[in-house]
């Protein structure tokens, strides 16, 4: 069984027992996080597509981690002009392990 959630505004494919990488939530490391936007169910059954989600399933996580990303470094300059500006940037986010995923 696996399921495609939506959180933050992205879409993550989320199978039990997997760790995914999402954008910062605001929960303490050990909470236990219910995902309700599930967008596609897949089973042995057969495919379920929500319109726009489905009602009938959820996903439970558990928080591991919150974090930072690996720096990203936006560098501009224009040729000729002087002109250059580095900037860095370090993306949050919270490390969840996939413990069930239920169907009701």
């Amino acid at each position: 069984m696996c399921a495609i959630i939506e959180t933050g505004g992205k879409q993550y494919k989320a199978s039990k027992g997997e760790v995914i990488y999402i954008d910062k939530l605001n929960s303490e490391i050990g909470d236990e996080i219910v995902f309700k936007k599930i967008v596609m169910f897949f089973s042995l059954e057969g495919v379920k597509i929500g319109a726009p989600y489905l009602d009938n399933v959820k996903v439970i996580g558990k928080i591991i981690k919150n974090g930072k990303a690996k720096k990203i470094i936006v560098f501009k300059y224009k040729p000729k002009k002087g002109y250059k500006k580095k900037q860095g940037h370090r993306q949050l986010y919270t490390k969840v392990e996939i413990v069930e995923i239920n169907k009701i």
